[in-house]
């Protein structure tokens, strides 16, 4: 019982120092990381609210259509 606890109290420790560790990691891994520039997000941007519209327009489309059917169906 007593090996028991103890391995409990180092896997403690090691948790509180991985915290650490993990958050030291993370901010090297994120220097690394090749950010777009000003040019590449606006076209990024425009691909996205375009890619919105068009998807708002078909469910839009599909949406009135379901709704002309359950009109007919229930006259």
């Amino acid at each position: 019982m007593a090996a028991f606890l103890a391995n409990i109290g180092r896997g403690i420790k090691k948790s509180v120092s991985g915290t650490s560790g993990f958050f030291r990691g993370s901010v090297q891994e994120l220097k690394k990381v090749r950010w777009p520039n000003r040019q590449e997000m606006v076209n990024y941007t425009m691909v996205v609210v375009l890619t919105v519209l068009v998807l708002a327009l078909f469910f839009f489309i599909v949406d009135q259509g379901i709704l002309q059917l359950v009109r007919m169906i229930t006259k």
